[in-house]
């Protein structure tokens, strides 16, 4: 084999290499942002393109309670246009976050993953909280206290036309 010969093999064997590396890389699958109870794991990115609305309870705070029969039904009429998400501010998990769900009837999916560290927002200082973001990932409001499926209507209503 001659020297010429010889290079351009070594040349295209390492360029075949770097190929390889760089496609292997490429087809690792990132690990998901966040996890659903009983659902699908998803990416901040996937919820660009509609509405989210995150609202954090807790079994000890009357007014969630309350609340939650509005965020299902807000759920229920406008899943189609905007993701509902609910957070158990004691970030329970499997057995006493399902007793939870079903004891208080929470029927909008509920993340295992803090919002918190998902959109870069501080712990809220009240409960319910209920967050706002719009379609291209800016959070829009931060609601403190009880919601109605009619006050979240209006709000993202009044949103859309700012």
């Amino acid at each position: 084999m001659t020297k010429v010969t010889h290079n351009i093999l070594f040349k295209l064997i390492s360029i075949l290499m770097f190929l390889s590396m760089y496609l292997s890389s490429c087809s690792e699958s990132k690990p998901p942002d966040f996890e659903i109870y009983n659902g699908s794991p998803g990416y901040v990115s996937d919820l660009r393109g509609k509405w989210v609305v995150i609202n954090y309870w807790a079994d000890w705070c009357p007014p969630c309670i309350k609340e939650m029969p509005e965020l299902s039904s807000f759920y229920r009429n406008n899943k189609n246009d905007v993701y509902v998400f609910a957070f158990n501010f004691d970030q329970l998990e499997g057995e006493e976050l399902q007793e939870q769900i079903v004891r208080f009837k929470v029927n909008v999916p509920s993340l295992l993953t803090d919002p918190g560290e998902l959109f870069n927002w501080e712990v809220p200082e009240g409960l319910p909280a209920t967050y706002i973001i719009d379609p291209e990932g800016k959070t829009r409001e931060k609601l403190i206290g009880p919601q109605t499926e009619r006050s979240l209507v209006e709000l993202i209503r009044k949103l859309k036309t700012d």
